[in-house]
């Protein structure tokens, strides 16, 4: 059971570690595609205003002009108009413009710009005939093909404006809240542009870069060198609550089922080791008990085979002495049956308790005279110090007796040498205390803890050496408790016990 215990544990230690880390390659999945998707959104604005421009261009020339020459004429005019902005306004361009020198002194129709053109143009669509597509087992469509060269084609063309004037903040944030959406990413964000490992003006207000919650992609890209590509960085500062809230229904569940078990088990061992302590209890005390009647019936044969010889018979002192003997062991007998009956009643409430006006004063003389033989065979001794002022208590008074007699049996019977015996009275508030110490072999801790339950008997080498059955305390403290009263036990190994009850008065 425990080994089960502790693998389901483990399993479910591992079954969430596992799912938080699987959660976690989602999240950045989904996250790297927002940005992708981000980046293609951008893509594909820049491509449509290309082809716009482009057909602008067409329109305005009136004439059938081949492709590249339109291309050429574009980028041209581009790069030409910011640098004529610049000149007239006396402004120079600031590093957000990216505006290639080649091109600041050439004519539109120049030979120098059109080789110019041609070569950059090369660069982006080589010839699909060529050795070198022919080595390459992946083959573009012409539709990929087309895409990729317009795509990079506009985003040269756009790429010597400054970034604020190809994009916003507002835009990149509509685009990023977007496609969070769409993948069911419901948590805050920040974002920025960057290039070259410096910040552009294009991000959020409290953008802060995270290391693990923050991801980057490049935007804007173009295969030409002279073009450094701008990088988009997106911040979750929200991540790992997005993680855990994914996976907290399903653990906490597990949870409260893995707490259960782990309850049940602990009760089920508990009860083995109490009905293991309890069966150990029962055979001490059914032990005991037929000790206990084993002596008194034997002694009682003995009297009624001595009974029948003639001698005995003929004898009226010693038949009246015989007669004696054999009343006493039946009486003790019946004493023994009684207090098992008694505690059996007072567990089933069933004990009908008549109280009235008690002096304590006067229990305690009554008690001592009941201890008073056995404590004679013993040589021993008890001094009262009957300190309290107030002793009068609503109680029964065979039961509080009894529970004083069973205190001093216990201190008598549980000394080695001669019993000394002190017995004190005080008033503490509206309570009499009432202290009963000896000098006896005292009990550990865990015998403390113990000592008011059923049956319980602190083992002192030979079960037998000292008679009982262990009900004498558990029945003290039940009917103390009917007096609304309580009971305590102060021992020290090898030095004695005190015992206190502690009793309301009445006026």
């Amino acid at each position: 059971m425990s080994l089960s215990l502790i693998g389901i544990i483990v399993v479910q230690i591992y079954w969430i570690s596992n799912s938080i880390e699987y959660n976690d390659e989602q999240f950045s999945f989904a996250v790297k595609q927002t940005m992708v998707g981000v980046a293609t959104d951008l893509e594909t604005r820049e491509i449509a205003k290309y082809q716009m421009a482009k057909q602008a261009l067409t329109d305005s020339l009136g004439q059938q002009v081949p492709e590249r020459k339109v291309r050429r004429l574009l980028l041209a005019r581009q790069s030409k108009s910011l640098l004529e902005n610049s000149r007239l306004y006396n402004n120079p361009l600031s590093d957000d413009y990216k505006l290639d020198p080649q091109f600041t002194d050439l004519d539109l129709d120049s030979i120098a710009l059109n080789r110019l053109i041609e070569g950059r143009y090369e660069q982006i669509e080589p010839e699909r005939g060529s050795d070198k597509n022919k080595s390459k087992p992946f083959r573009y469509s012409d539709i990929d093909i087309q895409r990729k060269i317009t795509g990079e084609l506009a985003s040269e063309y756009f790429s010597i404006l400054p970034l604020p004037q190809r994009v916003t903040t507002d835009e990149i944030q509509s685009l990023i809240a977007t496609e969070l959406e769409n993948r069911q990413i419901d948590t805050k964000f920040e974002f920025a542009i960057y290039q070259d490992g410096f910040a552009t003006r294009i991000q959020s207000d409290n953008f802060k870069y995270i290391p693990e919650a923050t991801w980057d992609y490049p935007i804007f890209r173009t295969s030409f060198d002279s073009v450094e590509p701008y990088y988009l960085y997106l911040s979750m500062p929200g991540r790992k609550k997005v993680i855990f809230s994914s996976i907290i229904g399903m653990a906490f569940l597990s949870l409260i089922f893995t707490t259960v078990i782990v309850v049940a088990y602990s009760s089920a061992i508990s009860q083995i080791f109490k009905q293991r302590q309890i069966s150990q209890i029962k055979t001490d005390f059914i032990n005991n008990m037929t000790h206990e009647f084993k002596t008194p019936i034997a002694t009682i044969n003995l009297a009624l085979d001595s009974l029948k010889h003639p001698r005995i018979a003929a004898d009226p002192e010693k038949v009246k002495n015989y007669l004696r003997m054999i009343r006493e062991e039946n009486k003790r007998m019946h004493g023994q049956v009684e207090n098992v009956l008694q505690i059996s009643k007072l567990e089933k409430n069933d004990l009908n308790i008549k109280k009235s006006r008690q002096d304590i004063n006067v229990l305690i003389e009554d008690s001592i005279s009941h201890v008073q033989l056995l404590l004679e065979e013993k040589n021993g001794t008890i001094k009262t110090h009957l300190g309290a002022l107030r002793t009068v208590v609503l109680g029964n008074e065979s039961h509080l007796t009894n529970v004083l007699v069973n205190i001093l049996e216990n201190a008598i019977k549980y000394t080695d040498e001669a019993p000394i015996i002190d017995v004190y009275t005080e008033n503490v508030k509206n309570k009499i205390v009432i202290k009963i110490r000896d000098q006896g072999i005292g009990m550990g801790k865990s015998a403390q803890r113990k000592a008011f339950q059923k049956f319980f008997r602190e083992h002192t080498g030979d079960i037998h050496n000292v008679k009982g059955h262990g009900l004498g305390l558990a029945y003290s403290k039940r009917i103390l408790e009917d007096h609304q009263g309580d009971i305590f036990i102060q021992s020290v190994k090898g030095k004695g016990s005190t015992f206190s009850i502690h009793l309301p008065l009445i006026v």
